[in-house]
């Protein structure tokens, strides 16, 4: 089942898909920078304990074992700023994306409203598709003609 904050995050995501589809490309980009950085981490991570496992005498005296440190070192610190920055793009993206959190909230209460009609009559059966594909077509039509009235009146027909 479907709550109703669950379908205005996702109404948001296709309000801002499609009216602002730059905040979404960056936004998916971030995500994908993201997990890019953790995957190196833990790569970094993983190439330490290995070369401290198969290290042989002393770790202090291991000259290629310390320039390998240094380097994840500088890798790690380099990666962990790209994150802080990573992470204060994310915050100005959804700040962004919320300007349009009011038109997934009405989405998200008509939907459920149209779903409690169905409770008066059984002619009344709304699917959760079926409403994204008005949802989509009442945004789209509104870029389309450039009419600000006609999102409403189209959800209204």
């Amino acid at each position: 089942t479907v709550t109703e904050r669950g379908l205005e995050d996702q109404l948001l995501a296709v309000v801002v898909l499609l009216e602002r589809p730059d905040l979404a490309k960056q936004k998916d980009d971030l995500i994908q920078q993201q997990n890019n950085f953790k995957i190196k981490l833990q790569e970094l991570e993983d190439g330490i304990l290995e070369q401290l496992a198969s290290a042989e005498g002393d770790p202090t005296e291991n000259i290629v074992l310390i320039e390998n440190l240094e380097a994840s070192k500088a890798t790690s610190i380099e990666v962990a700023a790209k994150m802080i920055i990573a992470a204060e793009t994310e915050v100005a993206i959804n700040l962004a994306s919320e300007m349009y959190r009011p038109v997934a909230n009405r989405g998200s209460l008509m939907f459920f409203l149209l779903s409690d009609l169905f409770k008066i009559h059984t002619f009344h059966f709304y699917s959760l598709n079926s409403f994204d594909i008005v949802y989509q077509r009442a945004i789209t039509g509104r870029i389309a003609t450039g009419d600000e009235e006609a999102p409403a009146e189209e959800a209204a027909a």
